[in-house]
């Protein structure tokens, strides 16, 4: 396969990854076989202690629209600001005004041929879409595909594709735990659409278990409560999502597990989101949802906020 011959869909992406070896010949595989290739992908290792430098070199021998970059071994798997801090190590590699869309994506996923191109028929339908993203799946341990339950309004942390001017606009990712939930935000608030597609098309399978960690799925699920807190979430939506949470496993104890993330960040008096209108304008979008529901409260946010849409 190769990349599109029109420069307007050229798209980079940059992986961050450590001890993938597991799982990242699936997803080089499913890259490869993109119907629309990307014009160069950026791969770091953020000191991977498996047998993922190899991998990656093989890859990288064969396809020269793939490079590798190496950190030096951290000592664990870092998770938010570790994975933030090595996505622009490869991101500062390159120029954004050569490419159209960047796309931040993770080492352990199956996409579906036609998903990179399936991502840009759609956002060159409605220029205001900035971030966008298919659908996640697992698989069970009887082999189902069970959703990972992400709303429609946040594209996917784990294959984040952007349109450049909104990803600049927006200032990047911040470097610290729910960066893929405040960076959506703060698209919305500048007149921009983020997004993930239930589509057939656009449907890809997660090989690691959502909101996990290198300690154990507890551990991911107090890491995000405390993320919730960093970010500003109204506490009585943070409510409502912890306990809608426990309606996956592991149930009652991974939603307390949440509980007790955002209350202990609470509690010792971390800090938040240094930004204090866009914290406004998340507890304000929470707050709305309770009421009115997601999807009519970002239809309404969206038509107001077009207003001051500059599209880059």
């Amino acid at each position: 396969m190769t990349g599109s011959s029109d420069p307007c869909r050229a798209y980079l992406v940059i992986s961050p990854g450590r001890n993938e070896a597991q799982y990242m010949r699936r997803t080089f595989d499913s890259v490869v076989a993109q119907t629309e290739r990307p014009a160069r992908w950026i791969i770091v290792d953020d000191g991977s202690t498996d047998e993922s430098p190899e991998i990656l070199a093989e890859y990288a021998a064969r396809h020269d629209w793939i490079n590798v970059i190496r950190r030096e071994d951290r000592g664990h798997r870092a998770v938010g600001p570790g994975v933030i801090d090595a996505f622009y190590a490869g991101l500062d590699l390159v120029s954004l005004t050569d490419y159209t869309y960047l796309c931040k994506l993770d080492l352990d996923l199956d996409l579906p041929r036609g998903y990179f191109a399936g991502l840009m028929d759609r956002m060159e339908a409605d220029p205001r879409v900035g971030t966008c993203s298919g659908k996640a799946y697992f698989k069970d341990r009887a082999g189902r595909s069970i959703s990972e339950g992400i709303g429609d309004d946040v594209s996917l942390g784990m294959t984040k594709f952007y349109r450049t001017p909104c990803f600049r606009q927006i200032g990047g990712f911040v470097r610290e735990v729910m960066w893929d939930g405040i960076d959506c935000h703060k698209a919305r608030m500048l007149g921009w659409k983020a997004v993930s597609w239930r589509d057939p098309e656009l449907e890809f399978e997660h090989l690691r278990p959502m909101g996990s960690s290198q300690q154990n799925i507890y551990a991911g699920r107090r890491r995000h409560g405390r993320g919730q807190y960093f970010m500003g979430t109204d506490p009585l939506y943070f409510l409502a999502t912890a306990v809608n949470r426990m309606r996956y496993r592991p149930y009652l104890l991974g939603g307390l597990a949440t509980l007790q993330g955002y209350l202990g960040a609470w509690w010792r008096g971390e800090a938040q989101l240094p930004d204090p209108e866009l914290r406004a304008f998340i507890r304000a979008y929470q707050r709305e949802v309770l009421w009115r529901g997601k999807a009519r409260t970002v239809v309404r946010i969206e038509a107001e906020r077009a207003a001051v849409w500059s599209g880059g």
